[in-house]
């Protein structure tokens, strides 16, 4: 009786209730012209439904006095008030983990007397020491406007490298990136003189190849390529934290994108404070966590126990949102070209995709699962015999609305067998990336081209490319040597204390490398190693003995798991856990 009672209650205008094929009904929205099963509720308590000059609809929210397209509804605004505080409670401690991070740390510190007893002498000109809430000390470049936690007359000496030839000296682009004078004859190089770093075979650009894979090499070249593209003056933006998307979104695109390249000046308006880069970073990171907002529509997690981003499919329900993608793709590549970082980083699928790389059925674990599982349960059985009747055809719902896609011409009709499930399981693979979303991906595409041409990326692979853009942390050593779990290994077995002894031995970007390889990203939980997730929920980082002493180390990412082979000597393992993570790209490498 209820659900009759329900069923005669009015519709609001605009609004029909139709029964599909099956009998089931469900409701046609013509105001927007879309479909959904569930049937439409009244608007929630103080909010409005209106219409603009162009016709279309638009609802107004009387208690916060914001606008939006989507039609509200109480769950959304429930799960939007629950998304507030949620950002109000994780801001404090995420704003403590950017500053972990290696380029440009946060500054929000207080000045710091000099010591007149200092050993080292007074600071080169325009530099000036400082000390954090923690009792850090960093250093403020005020000729650039830059922070750095290494002291300026030492920087580079502690390296363990061999000495410069005569005549020559290091220095630095305001960019951080290193080059060579040559006094001897007047001439600047990026490349090393010393004859340590010349050894080796030449790589197909002249400079050895442990360089042309070395990703320091790489983010040089990037960053010499946005230096001599960058335009002089600077762009203002001005926005306010109670409406960062849109006064960001509405003032980046009226710009035209070459002024994006120039320097960044962010003001948040009733805030004092001079933008010396700190602004502009908690800017980036501020606004790359707002598109996360549900209100917008525009990404989501990969999946319950993934939270890197990727498109959601269901954006259209913002009539704008091909335009809020291309302003996504100008942001992120600002990110990119202003060396600063972002709240949360995306999935390897989508780094793929701006790499114009193919992606391939291993891919799909990260981020589907059940789908994965269900193409390789195909490949690695005689469907034949399962008697399953597939056709090359896949069912699609969105918004509550259910297609039938064809995989190819005509493919409703074709019945997948044992001798054409290799096409099939290509087939829906690209479809499982591609579905619902190439319209978002081209619009954001072009947004990010605009600003930093995606030809300078060609050198990286998709996991530099998340260094790039999220950055690297500390890593406490100890404590991941605490929350790691062993498989036919013991801690007293000698591999497992030779592998802490070469993590110890690394410097953090080698420990990043290594992080990322078994676990597909180099970022940490704000809890540390004890948080880490794999696909199933938590999941600490693993090393298993599994293989023979000629194979290399091999990763699994969905499960934190490193093989590592029962190596004979320290100097082996050492060698082949450093070709696996530096020389090996992309899964299933054997």
């Amino acid at each position: 009786m209820p659900n009759l009672d329900l069923q005669k209650q009015p519709l609001p205008a605009g609004w029909e209730m139709r029964l599909d094929q099956h009998g089931r009904p469900y409701y046609v929205d013509h105001n927007t012209q879309t479909t959904t099963w569930e049937r439409p509720q009244p608007l929630p308590s103080g909010w409005e439904r209106r219409r603009d000059p162009q016709g279309r609809i638009y609802y107004v929210d009387h208690n916060s006095r914001t606008t939006t397209w989507q039609r509200p509804t109480i769950d959304s605004v429930r799960n939007f008030q629950q998304w507030q505080v949620q950002h109000a409670q994780l801001r404090e401690s995420a704003m403590q983990q950017l500053q972990s991070r290696l380029y440009l740390p946060q500054a929000q510190q207080q000045n710091s007397t000099p010591d007149p007893a200092d050993p080292l002498g007074a600071l080169p000109s325009g530099w000036e020491k400082r000390t954090d809430p923690h009792g850090r000390v960093y250093f403020v470049n005020h000729l650039n406007r830059t922070t750095q936690w290494e002291d300026p007359r030492t920087q580079g000496t502690s390296m363990q490298e061999d000495p410069l030839p005569d005549g020559w000296e290091i220095r630095y682009t305001k960019e951080g990136v290193r080059y060579f004078v040559d006094h001897n004859t007047r001439t600047t190089t990026f490349n090393d003189p010393r004859p340590s770093a010349t050894k080796g075979p030449k790589g197909a650009y002249g400079v050895p190849v442990a360089y042309e894979r070395s990703f320091r090499w790489k983010l040089g070249q990037f960053r010499y390529l946005c230096q001599i593209n960058a335009l002089p003056s600077h762009v203002k933006i001005s926005v306010s934290r109670n409406t960062l998307f849109e006064d960001s979104f509405h003032q980046i695109m009226r710009l035209q994108a070459f002024d994006l390249r120039r320097r960044l000046y962010i003001i948040f308006r009733g805030e004092e404070g001079l933008d010396y880069g700190g602004v502009a970073r908690e800017w980036f990171f501020m606004l790359s966590h707002e598109v996360l907002n549900p209100m917008y529509c525009l990404f989501e997690y990969a999946n319950k126990n993934n939270y890197c981003l990727q498109i959601n499919p269901a954006s259209s329900v913002n009539p704008d949102h091909l335009q809020y993608f291309r302003f996504v793709g100008r942001f992120i590549a600002m990110a990119l070209y202003h060396g600063k970082f972002i709240y949360s980083g995306f999935t390897m699928p989508f780094y793929k995709r701006m790499l114009s790389k193919q992606l391939t059925l291993k891919d799909l674990e990260s981020i589907d699962p059940e789908f994965y599982n269900s193409l390789v349960w195909i490949k690695d059985n005689n469907i034949d015999e399962c008697g399953l009747e597939m056709t090359f055809s896949a069912d699609f719902e969105i918004l509550g609305k259910v297609e039938t896609i064809d995989l190819k011409e005509g493919g409703s009709d074709v019945t997948v067998t044992d001798e054409n499930k290799e096409e099939y399981i290509n087939l829906m693979t690209q479809w499982r990336f591609n579905r619902g979303i190439e319209e978002q991906m081209k619009s954001f595409l072009d947004g990010f081209n605009e600003v930093v041409p995606l030809q300078w990326l060609q050198y990286f692979d998709e996991r530099e490319l998340e260094l790039m853009l999220c950055g690297m942390q500390e890593f406490d050593t100890e404590d991941w040597f605490r929350c790691t779990i062993y498989r036919h290994y013991t801690r007293e077995s000698k591999q497992i204390q030779w592998f802490w002894r070469a993590v110890r031995e690394m410097d953090n970007e080698k420990r990043a490398r290594l992080l990322q390889f078994v676990t597909g990203t180099c970022r940490l939980p704000v809890g540390g190693f004890a948080e880490l997730m794999g696909s199933n929920g938590p999941q600490k980082f693993c090393i298993e003995k599994v293989g023979k002493e000629t194979w290399l180390p091999r990763s699994h990412t969905c499960f934190n798991r490193l093989d590592l082979p029962p190596y004979k000597s320290y100097e082996q393992l050492l060698e082949k856990l450093t070709y696996a993570i530096e020389e090996t790209e992309g899964f299933g490498q054997e």
